[in-house]
């Protein structure tokens, strides 16, 4: 079968998965202005809103706890076709939802197969991938992330004008059922396309078929040649740390606990955790409350802009991560979105009002400005720059960092349970936003800049730079004994070893067969 091995390539159409996270993000963002989603559905709002919505990162917590079983047992490529056949199975049942609760199971569904792609698939996408580029390939998680919340909107956005649009009571049910079923067919072009990629090469060293892992290396790094200087080094690094995880009995979920990778687990937990809290999420699954609450009209338009500038702010991230690193885009992120979210609420605060409840499509909130087109105005700029600033930073770099931190006998494992981390308080917020904007309004953005604040202290205090090291070099980054802000050595002893099997001075044979062989 023809295979892919143009680096860009396989980890562009792995990451479409990620693009099934976006879908799953901004599924209910533009449904929730429509008329025919509010009477079919009877949701303004509250609990029940909250329900709907957190019923897809729930099922996303637990696919994401199941991934490192289906990608150690059966490859990383594997999984995610997986993920990709049951976020269909769910997309069909919330296509066909009659009600509440067939629309709960089937976002529930969807978002167990999302939950093992977004851990997966930046496995996957680090273990392909060349440490001069690591951080640009995983990235494009993120990137398809951002494209699967824009298409979605946009379609959304689209089929809301069904039946003279979303403020006709009577507009049809198809308002909603055709953007979520449209979500079905990305899914089924990842699950056929992903047959033309090859296995990680870590991945199947981690099965003893090391003629095939060193072939894939070669094919990827090395035009095809199996005694490339680059591709020897490669398989040398991956063979000393399989050796070394293998001694250590670093391959089960107890191996997470051990002291030399609890605070690896710990930071991989926080970062994944603080991507959350930070706001974003907010932004985006109800984006319509927050710009209700600040007196925009036309909200679908307003909130699409949004969007759009999520996506294009990802890009720099792709283009510069490998240059300016990690342990920067972190902090300074955090501190940059920690100031626009007390600035929104300072400006809440300040000229906003309790809501009179004169009209019925501003009963989800209970705070908003009223005649102050300036202000108004000036929260839209914030919330822009907020979801800008999260997209060139926090966006990319938490899913970059978490899978590049761990042994490859864990790899899976410890990222699964990371990405839990992002599963379980994307789920919390969904349910409990809707009831707390209501409850408290502008004081939440109060919250979400504390989180950025407590974010940023932990990056300074325990984040380590990674750019420029492989990922059989983790354990001399983390076990350096250097305080975190110290940085570490410049250089990879990849690109040192790599000299020295160019120069002759090292030979590199592989497992079952003697080196001269492969001359």
């Amino acid at each position: 079968m023809y295979q892919i091995y143009n680096v860009y390539a396989i980890c562009a159409l792995a990451a479409t998965g990620g693009g099934l996270f976006g879908f799953d993000i901004s599924s209910m963002s533009g449904v929730l202005a429509t008329s025919a989603y509010t009477n079919y559905f009877h949701v303004h709002g509250g609990y029940r809103q909250g329900l709907i919505t957190g019923s897809m990162p729930g099922g996303s917590l637990f696919g994401t706890l199941t991934s490192s079983f289906i990608a150690d047992r059966m490859s990383r490529r594997t999984a995610i076709q997986i993920a990709a056949l049951i976020w269909m199975l769910g997309s069909i049942f919330q296509t066909v939802a009659n009600g509440v609760t067939l629309l709960v199971v089937g976002r529930a569904v969807a978002g167990f197969g999302a939950g093992i792609a977004s851990t997966i698939v930046p496995v996957y996408q680090a273990e392909i991938a060349p440490k001069e580029i690591r951080g640009r390939v995983v990235s494009l998680q993120q990137f398809a992330i951002t494209i699967g919340i824009l298409v979605q909107y946009f379609i959304q956005y689209g089929s809301s004008f069904v039946d003279g649009g979303p403020e006709n009571p009577r507009q049809s049910t198809m308002a909603f059922r055709i953007p979520w079923g449209v979500q079905i067919f990305p899914a089924l072009a990842l699950a056929i396309l992903m047959f033309f990629v090859p296995y990680s090469p870590r991945w199947l060293a981690g099965q003893d078929r090391w003629e095939e892992s060193i072939r894939v290396l070669a094919n990827l790094h090395g035009n095809g040649d199996i005694n490339h200087p680059k591709v020897l080094a490669q398989y040398r690094e991956i063979e000393e740390a399989m050796t070394f995880e293998r001694e250590a009995g670093d391959s089960a979920f107890k191996a997470l606990t051990q002291p030399r990778m609890l605070n690896r687990v710990f930071l991989a937990l926080c970062v994944q955790m603080w991507s959350q809290l930070s706001g974003i999420n907010f932004c985006m699954y109800y984006i319509v409350y927050m710009m209700q609450s600040a007196g925009v009209s036309n909200l679908l338009l307003i909130s699409s802009i949004q969007y759009i500038l999520n996506v294009v702010c990802t890009l720099p991230a792709i283009l510069f991560i490998d240059t300016w690193g990690r342990r920067p885009s972190l902090l300074y992120g955090a501190l940059s979105m920690m100031s626009l979210l007390f600035i929104i609420a300072a400006l809440q605060a300040t000229y906003g009002v309790e809501n009179p409840h004169t009209d019925p499509s501003l009963d989800a909130i209970s705070w908003l400005i009223l005649d102050k087109p300036t202000i108004s105005r000036a929260i839209v700029v914030c919330s822009y720059l907020f979801v800008s600033t999260f997209a060139v930073t926090w966006g990319p770099t938490s899913w970059t960092y978490a899978s590049e931190i761990f042994p490859t006998g864990i790899r899976a494992k410890a990222v699964s349970v990371a990405t839990a981390s992002n599963w379980f308080w994307n789920t919390v917020l969904a349910l409990v936003v809707p009831t707390l904007f209501k409850e408290i309004s502008w004081k939440l953005y109060v919250i979400f800049g504390m989180f950025n604040f407590c974010a940023a202290l932990q990056v300074f205090l325990s984040v380590r730079e990674t750019k420029g090291k492989t990922l059989e070099e983790m354990d001399e980054v983390f076990e350096s004994g250097r305080p975190a802000w110290r940085g570490v050595s410049s250089g990879s002893r990849l690109d040192k070893l790599q000299r020295e099997i160019a120069d002759g001075v090292v030979k590199v044979g592989v497992r079952g067969q003697r080196y001269e062989e492969l001359r």
